[in-house]
């Protein structure tokens, strides 16, 4: 029987858990990339989205079946270590998944400030924006602090109001759409919409943090698939009707002058000024709660990282209620990101390095379908599916951004040194912490 001791006021509950994934995707991705995604898709770009949420959603597959079998709250980490075994590449893999985290947060963190600072003067100090990123990823450390079910709470309100004003745009957009606009004749080629699915993949990635939740879940066994798929589902079907919305409502020449805030600009034409401060109100809740329910995760995945041996000791320390030295650590260099980096190339590149690891995730599923009774076929669909993708948006980065394309590749074997070092000079070895676990 399910563990109902856990049925406490820090527990999740299903629609906490689907708030954590809705609220780890509808973040940054869909208000601060859009630009980017129609500059390499055009007027095609909601096919962009459906290919991105279609690949995410093969991944998810995966992520339901391992973590039913291996409930953790380190999620992706302990699927690895599980199916790759002790060694430096579960390891290395971690790190870099981790690394990947800090990245996409302080590019919420980042996008949070540029829609804040749509609300302030012009003339505003230069170094607000990233006083503002600092202290929204600090609030949101401090959310952390008290624990899980503040978490799932938190996240199930600000998700609440966000998914209205994006709906409401949405919705409303598409009896102002102007049918020119998405005619085919404004189409790009097919290689344009792939490396648009591509760059946007980093707007689908957070379904994975729902996986980190299972520790804290009632039954993660009926919950946590439920939660993965609706979450995703209803993320694919948001991200359309918001593409569409814009692109019926915006010629794409408009919609790249104004790429840093395509989607707001995009509510003019039907709600005026009072649209695009609405918008402006709706991504501010939307990467606060990217960065609410990302640093859960990425928190949760350096306290794996260290309590499996990959990281020093500190990391998994508990520090007052439910905040750990990773949490410390993970808030302090997503700041230093946010103080030292400029981050528009590097979000590209985040999206490349999530392809990666689920590819990754994938493989390692492959070792454990005796256990957790998958279907191969669709494991090795979503191999392939992410490999090629990622080749797909390396060629994109290569071409567009060349530091960029050079630190995608070059953090997976600085992780996998890392790694290798640390076991050397510490000893330790990698501890799997759900073998032979049951939900019953």
């Amino acid at each position: 029987m399910p563990n109902k001791q856990k049925s406490t006021r820090n527990s999740i509950g299903l629609f906490a858990a689907m708030s954590i994934g809705i609220g780890g995707m509808v973040g940054a991705g869909i208000f601060s990339i859009l630009g980017v995604v129609a500059q390499a898709a055009g007027a095609a770009m909601w096919l962009s989205f459906l290919i991105g949420g279609l690949i995410a959603l093969l991944s998810t597959y995966s992520y339901a079946k391992l973590g039913t079998r291996f409930p953790s709250s380190g999620g992706a980490v302990e699927f690895l270590v599980q199916g790759l075994g002790d060694g430096v590449l579960s390891g290395g893999i971690n790190i870099y998944m981790w690394v990947g985290y800090i990245i996409a947060l302080a590019l919420y963190a980042q996008a949070f400030a540029a829609y804040f600072m749509t609300f302030l003067p012009q003339n505003s100090a230069g170094w607000l924006p990233k006083f503002i990123g600092t202290m929204v990823v600090l609030l949101f450390t401090g959310v952390n602090f008290i624990g899980p079910g503040v978490v799932g709470k938190s996240e199930t309100f600000i998700v609440a109001v966000k998914l209205l004003i994006l709906l409401l745009f949405a919705i409303t957009g598409l009896f102002f759409i102007q049918p020119s606009y998405l005619s085919p004749t404004h189409w790009v080629g097919p290689s344009g919409i792939l490396f648009g699915a591509g760059v946007l993949f980093i707007g689908y990635e957070g379904f994975g943090l729902v996986t980190n939740a299972a520790e804290d879940m009632d039954d993660p066994r009926k919950s946590l698939p439920i939660a993965l798929y609706l979450s995703v589902i209803a993320v694919i079907a948001l991200y359309l009707l918001v593409s569409v919305a814009v692109i019926g409502n915006l010629a794409v020449k408009d919609i790249l002058a104004a790429r840093d805030y395509a989607l707001a600009e995009a509510a003019k034409p039907f709600l005026g000024n009072l649209g695009f401060r609405l918008i402006a109100v709706g991504a501010l809740f939307s990467t606060a709660s990217a960065v609410n329910a990302t640093l859960f995760g990425a928190a949760n995945v350096s306290y794996m990282l260290a309590r499996d041996g990959e990281l020093p000791d500190v990391f998994s320390r508990t520090i007052w209620q439910g905040g750990t030295g990773g949490l410390v650590i993970t808030s302090a260099l997503i700041i230093i990101f946010i103080l030292f980096f400029d981050l528009s190339g590097v979000a590209m590149m985040g999206s490349g390095a999530f392809l990666l690891i689920y590819a990754c995730v994938n493989a390692a599923h492959l070792k454990l379908t005796s256990e957790t009774g998958a279907n191969r076929r669709i494991i090795w669909a979503s191999i392939i599916a992410c490999l090629v993708m990622a080749a797909i948006l390396g060629f994109y980065i290569y071409q567009n951004s060349k530091p960029a394309f050079v630190t995608m590749f070059v953090l997976i074997p600085v992780c996998l040194v890392a790694e290798w070092v640390y076991r050397k000079v510490s000893g330790r070895t990698i501890k799997p912490q759900t073998k032979l676990r049951k939900i019953s």
